[in-house]
């Protein structure tokens, strides 16, 4: 159970340039500098664009991961940000037991939906579960008792299976108001969740999603999944260490056409993890680093850049600002 939150308000400061000169991101990168952040989700409701982080807690010498709860921020004008505090954690998942890992918050019929990656303790192996609020700050509660999706309902012939095969879940509510649930690790996969948010259709059942090589790299991880003027754009972390790419189609589910390299591996850290929204008329793509001090692959940052479109659709290379 979530305690009561202290709200915490901070600006990101901005910077002073000579006059007449024009900054292409008037914020300081990292965004997030209280905690070490990573995984960023965002989502725009009202005036106000909200994201969802996971908290890393590791050691400044640690090899691995140490996450146990999700953090919401908030800001109406990506200068001055407010922090919620844990709005999720591995203690309101009863069968779950450590490594928050990757999520995202959607909006549906007044209802919050946050589909999030966890250890579940009966296997050892991530899985994908969903949590429900009335406010985009929480506090969020397991909607099923259980998780959505585990690694023994994604067994697809002639593929190797590890314990982390089923992880960054991404959500898209399409115009028709059919919902899809994208997910995996080297073997990505798609559900149609009903109406409900909290199931899927278990008749068309879990799908591969067949990606095309970008950049000449191969899926890794990290699916987000948003839609501009009529086409969708998958995009992925590729390769190792990791890039950002994506590839676009007409149709949800493909057949996906290669787009290009959205971003090369983020600075002092193996892994990248993003998501892209449109904001009060620009675009955005939110990104983690290790470059706060004490920072590194376990010990990661959120940062933010504009993302644009050139007048075929193509997203160009995004450079990292300092």
């Amino acid at each position: 159970m979530i305690l009561s939150i202290l709200l915490f308000s901070y600006s990101t400061g901005c910077r002073l340039l000579p006059e007449g000169e024009v900054d292409p991101t008037p914020w300081d990168n990292p965004i997030i500098r209280d905690i070490y952040s990573a995984d960023p989700a965002a989502l725009v409701h009202g005036d106000t664009l909200y994201l969802y982080v996971g908290h890393d807690e590791a050691p400044e010498d640690a090899t691995t991961y140490a996450m146990n709860d999700w953090y919401c921020y908030s800001t109406k004008d990506m200068i001055h940000w407010t922090n919620h505090g844990p709005v999720l954690s591995v203690r309101d998942f009863s069968w779950a037991d450590g490594n928050v890992w990757a999520g995202q918050v959607v909006y549906r019929n007044g209802t919050f939906y946050y589909y999030v990656s966890v250890s579940q303790s009966s296997t050892g192996g991530m899985a994908i579960g969903v949590a429900v609020s009335d406010s985009p700050t929480g506090p969020f509660k397991d909607a099923l008792g259980r998780a959505l999706i585990t690694s023994n309902m994604t067994k697809f012939s002639g593929q190797p299976r590890w314990s982390w095969d089923d992880i960054d879940p991404t959500v898209l509510i399409d115009d028709d108001g059919q919902a899809y649930l994208y997910f995996g690790n080297t073997y990505p996969k798609y559900v149609k969740l009903n109406e409900d948010m909290i199931s899927f259709d278990e008749e068309t059942g879990i799908q591969p999603l067949l990606l095309p090589f970008v950049a000449g790299l191969p899926f890794t991880e990290a699916l987000w999944i948003h839609k501009y003027k009529g086409t969708y754009y998958l995009s992925w972390a590729a390769g190792w260490e990791e890039q950002l790419v994506y590839a676009t189609s007409d149709y949800p589910t493909g057949p996906w056409k290669p787009g290009g390299k959205l971003m090369t591996h983020a600075e002092n850290c193996n892994t990248s993890h993003h998501a892209i929204v449109e904001f009060k008329g620009k675009g955005y793509i939110f990104y983690h680093n290790g470059t706060l001090p004490g920072g590194g692959s376990y010990r990661r940052s959120v940062c933010a850049e504009y993302l644009t479109y050139d007048e075929e659709g193509n997203i160009p290379l995004i450079s990292p600002s300092p």
